[in-house]
């Protein structure tokens, strides 16, 4: 038997060792979900989620702003679900089974994208668990189209199924079709428009965002939602986005009066030779769970 030689640290978010990362004990799951299947600019967001692993391996645990490291509450990670050989109705259907399971066993999760559709399942999953969801989406496109390409569960169209489920507020909106701008006053929306907000700090506007939630709120981050100076590593990139602290400065705000009750980071597309934006949706991940889960201490 092989024993004895020293081990780089393992492959899972942040690099935790087992007294930090056992799946019994953790009471936040990290799932890479390397879904890729309706892109349309510009593909490779199935190796999103291992970009972040491997970045987060590389971050420091400690938060200098709340003195304490949220790693020690447990951070389990899963291994990737299979998203490629199925159809892609099955692979939402296995989304929204294991969410289901998730759901249940009191887990807060955080989905890996991958693309923006996986949201929906997820959605599903915990709307299930908590009558009164609503979803806090931050991104530059509102995905609003009833469908895309002919297809329903197009990243395009995913908000369209999320308000289906459950209300939605939208912060960061840049970019939508005359199709969806003519279906909004139907939809069970509020946007926070980017030209809105985005010169502004969110101690100017976060609270109006929060106070369109419900008690239990879903979070999906998609990562275009940022500048992107901040972040370019996206498929559909949208001038005119958010900056660090505008979006943590949002997060941080939510982890005060409400309860996030599960997450996702969606559309990284890494870029060879520029680590700065997987970093950043690494950091971004352990900044939320520090706000969501240190709120208190």
């Amino acid at each position: 038997m092989l024993t004895g030689y020293p081990a780089a640290p393992p492959i899972n978010f942040g690099g935790l060792p087992p007294e930090q990362s056992d799946y019994k004990t953790s009471p936040i799951v990290i799932w890479p979900i390397p879904l890729d299947r309706t892109t349309t600019y510009i593909s490779g967001t199935r190796y999103g989620p291992r970009a972040i692993l491997e970045a987060s391996r590389n971050m420091e645990t400690f938060d200098d702003e709340l003195w304490a490291e949220v790693c020690d509450r447990g951070i389990a990670t899963l291994p990737e679900l299979e998203t490629q050989e199925s159809s892609l109705e099955q692979v939402m259907a296995n989304i929204r089974t294991v969410a289901g399971q998730l759901a249940t066993e009191d887990k807060f999760v955080v989905a890996l994208g991958g693309e923006h559709s996986l949201t929906g399942p997820v959605v599903s999953a915990y709307a299930k668990k908590y009558s009164d969801l609503t979803v806090l989406q931050v991104d530059a496109h509102a995905d609003l189209r009833e469908a895309y390409q002919q297809n329903r569960h197009s990243h395009a169209s995913v908000m369209r199924r999320v308000v289906e489920i459950c209300p939605a507020v939208q912060v960061g909106i840049r970019s939508l079709s005359k199709e969806e701008a003519l279906a909004l006053p139907q939809l069970k929306t509020k946007i926070f428009w980017a030209k809105d907000i985005a010169g502004h700090p969110a101690e100017e506007w976060a609270e109006q965002v929060v106070d369109e939630l419900s008690d239990h709120v879903y979070v999906t981050l998609d990562l275009d939602g940022f500048d992107p100076a901040y972040l370019p590593a996206t498929g559909t990139p949208e001038p005119g986005g958010l900056d660090w602290y505008q979006v943590t400065g949002l997060i941080r705000t939510l982890a005060r009066k409400k309860k996030v009750v599960a997450m996702d980071v969606v559309e990284l597309l890494p870029q060879p030779g520029e680590h700065a934006s997987d970093f950043l949706a690494a950091k971004l991940i352990y900044k939320c769970l520090s706000y969501l889960f240190l709120k208190k201490s």
